[in-house]
């Protein structure tokens, strides 16, 4: 990233911060992974319960490890055999981490999902949800966000699982009901009715898909 992409996220990000804001929910900015890692860290207490989805965003900062080997009780699905069981304990956490698949300038969050476990938890449940989102990820509107998130972040995640869907071979949205699809349920987070609940740490960097 150059110096003038640079400050064009950072101009970007105060205008999406502050349609955060305005949504009950709370931004804030990050110039680099290390400071999005120390502000995460800032708003999970010790000994905090946390989960989360398929969060590669949260990986990239360091955010997981931290956690890990730290002094959190971080549930882990990958340990559980049982992964329902995992994830039902995970909507009583304290804490759920999340990305975006994309978002807009003015505040609105768009997550697809296919097993529902991340937009479930993102709706209900965890009592504070946390979005780590690189600025690879702020669109102009809702329907450019959609398209993103269809046409971007749908399509790579299916071909890292070695899905066998239409996107994955094409690399673009074929709106299918493959058996594997992954685009099962599209949340819109537009505002959160429980203020505190929702932060939204913007990173200076291309994070995730």
């Amino acid at each position: 990233m150059n110096e003038n992409e640079f400050k064009r996220n950072e101009l970007l990000a105060k205008k999406t911060i502050k349609g955060i804001n305005s949504r009950n929910m709370t931004g804030h900015y990050a110039k680099d992974k290390k400071e999005a890692l120390d502000i995460a860290l800032s708003l999970i207490p010790e000994g905090a319960s946390v989960t989360m989805g398929g969060c590669t965003s949260a990986r990239e900062i360091g955010l997981v490890d931290t956690l890990k080997s730290g002094n959190y009780n971080f549930i882990d699905r990958d340990n559980y055999e049982d992964k329902r069981q995992a994830m039902l304990f995970g909507y009583d956490a304290d804490v759920f981490l999340s990305s975006a698949n994309a978002m807009t300038d003015d505040g609105v969050i768009i997550n697809i999902d296919g097993n529902s476990n991340r937009v479930s938890a993102i709706a209900q449940g965890p009592k504070k949800v946390i979005f780590i989102v690189g600025m690879n990820k702020v669109c102009s509107d809702v329907d450019a966000a959609m398209k993103r998130a269809r046409n971007v972040a749908a399509p790579i995640n299916a071909q890292r699982f070695n899905l066998d869907t239409p996107c994955s071979k094409t690399g673009s949205c074929m709106n299918c009901k493959s058996p594997d699809t992954i685009c099962c349920q599209i949340l819109i987070t537009r505002y959160s009715r429980h203020a505190d609940r929702i932060h939204v740490i913007l990173v200076n960097d291309d994070l995730g898909f």
